[in-house]
């Protein structure tokens, strides 16, 4: 892959200090010669006036094929506070990903090429970062502090997908498609090497993997205005969005991301309240019995009930502890994943032998039961099988005092 060129601007210096807090704000764009320089300079008067803090805005241009380079280099030339980098292959989340990972700024940032949320909602999304209060904060259109103007179809679909969000994925941000993010570098960085989509899944990807690390995100309500020259594919954006939360779903449970937590929530180490735990056991364990009775029902035309059995709980059991793991303790990472296994490998025996048990005593009390008798005694041990592996995972294999020890 080609490097990307970049041309840079030096940041003024005023009284004794070098520098306070850097802020650096990326546009990304793609074939927007016609918008960016008017873009650009009404953001560059905008933080020039009002912003309290040295700032830096870099135009990312995404592989145009216009005459967007040619703008944003002349706009480099002419304002010191404005840079200029070209990458030769598409994606906002790979422009993003490129200066984001090679800022030495305090903070970054980005907003749509558009404009289309008020600017006056800029110092309120950075500042919390500045501080160090939280980690990343972005703009949020559902809020109910906010005011947009959209159409009907574009409102539909944002709620729907801050809603499957939610349902799917246990996000408790509220708006992860607003233009308008930012973050403290280091914690970018950080999470970037984890980060795998390159396009507009890019940022809320990122955005879930902080809040599973533990990560605050901070929300600021804003003023939004449609662009209705948005040029952005609705269908196919959100059929990758849907393929991207498929994956980090499938990660989440492996515990194949690996972000470490902020200093403050690995000293906290506080178990998530008994009533989310229910609930949030409750469904993992709805799940694993629908998963069971399928794999029981297919294995069942191939082998004895004890071995598919066997094969079910196995199976079922692996998955039940890796999602108990992520959502019902909220325990995340690589650390410790596979002795979780192990140990919750108990609550898998307990199961096999009060199940095995009441195949056992079936066949002695009616040997000629069908296979609909026999599920619904499987149903019903593993159903006592459930309260010990609750307790179990909670009092002992999860207990954050032990973790500590």
């Amino acid at each position: 892959m080609t490097e990307p060129a970049t041309i840079l601007a030096d940041i003024p210096v005023t009284g004794d200090k070098v520098r306070t807090s850097l802020v650096e704000v990326v546009v990304p764009v793609y074939n927007e010669e016609h918008t960016v320089e008017r873009c650009v300079r009404r953001l560059h008067a905008y933080l020039a006036e009002t912003f309290p803090y040295p700032y830096r805005i870099t135009v990312a241009d995404n592989a145009s094929t216009d005459r967007t380079w040619q703008v944003a280099t002349a706009l480099a030339a002419e304002i010191p506070q404005v840079n200029a980098v070209h990458l030769e292959l598409k994606g906002r989340g790979r422009a993003l990903r490129q200066v984001w990972g090679d800022s030495d700024a305090d903070v970054v940032a980005y907003m749509d090429v558009d404009l289309s949320t008020g600017l006056e909602a800029f110092l309120p999304l950075v500042a919390p970062l500045l501080s160090g209060h939280s980690d990343l904060a972005i703009g949020s259109r559902l809020h109910r502090g906010s005011a947009v103007v959209r159409g009907p179809k574009r409102e539909f679909i944002s709620r729907t997908y801050n809603l499957l969000l939610r349902a799917t994925m246990a996000a408790k941000f509220s708006d992860a498609q607003c233009g308008f993010k930012a973050g403290r570098t280091s914690v970018v960085k950080q999470l970037l090497d984890e980060v795998e989509d390159n396009a507009w899944f890019f940022d809320t990807e990122l955005l879930l993997l902080a809040e599973r690390s533990g990560m605050r995100i901070h929300e600021v309500p804003v003023d939004w205005v449609d662009d209705p020259d948005s040029r952005v594919d609705i269908v196919r954006t959100a059929v990758d969005d849907l393929k991207g939360m498929a994956r980090v779903a499938r990660r989440s449970l492996s515990g194949a991301a690996d972000v470490q937590a902020p200093e403050r929530v690995r000293q906290a180490q506080l178990p998530p309240g008994l009533g989310w735990q229910l609930a949030s056991f409750a469904v993992v364990g709805t799940l694993s019995t629908l998963a069971y009775v399928l794999l029981y029902l297919g294995m069942r035309q191939l082998m004895p009930a004890l071995a598919a059995n066997f094969l079910a709980l196995a199976v079922t059991a692996v998955f039940n502890t890796a999602a108990n793991r992520r959502f019902t303790f909220g325990v995340t990472g690589r650390r410790d994943a596979l002795k979780h296994q192990i140990e919750g490998g108990i609550a898998f025996a307990v199961g096999l032998v009060l199940s095995s048990g009441a195949i056992a005593l079936l066949g002695a009390a009616a040997p000629a039961a069908g296979h609909s008798a026999e599920l619904a005694a499987l149903v019903g041990a593993n159903a006592l099988a459930t309260l010990v592996r609750f307790l179990l995972l909670r009092v002992w294999v999860f207990n954050p005092r032990r973790a500590r020890r």
